[in-house]
């Protein structure tokens, strides 16, 4: 019921919904642009998710295949990039998981 109400919230200024989304995109990429090296990478990755994921709501409720297709794309790049700004590294990923799971076999198998 609160997915309906929010789905028709957004479809209602879905135009206005849309452009704050670009304009974050154009931000995040000037940002880049503008500061080179220097840029707070994982500011700019996560800004950049997040317009990805609201212009992406909209592809979609605009049933528009191509847009949700490339801004899914980006939700996905911009997961992987978050990560790779992030200080955690593969093997800490890993060793997490593996211990998570250890965990929860250890808990389902008595």
């Amino acid at each position: 019921m609160f997915l309906n109400k929010l789905n028709t919230f957004i479809f209602q200024y879905i135009r206005f919904i849309e452009m704050v989304g670009v304009l974050m995109r154009i931000f995040s990429f000037s940002l880049v642009s503008w500061m080179g090296p220097e840029s707070p990478f994982m500011f700019v990755w996560a800004f950049n998710t997040a317009d990805a994921v609201i212009l992406s709501w909209c592809a979609i409720l605009k049933k528009d295949n191509a847009y949700t297709l490339l801004n899914v794309f980006w939700v996905m790049v911009g997961i992987v990039g978050m990560f790779r700004a992030s200080t955690l590294s593969f093997l800490d990923v890993k060793s997490a998981w593996l211990h998570f799971f250890a965990q929860v076999m250890a808990l389902f198998g008595q």
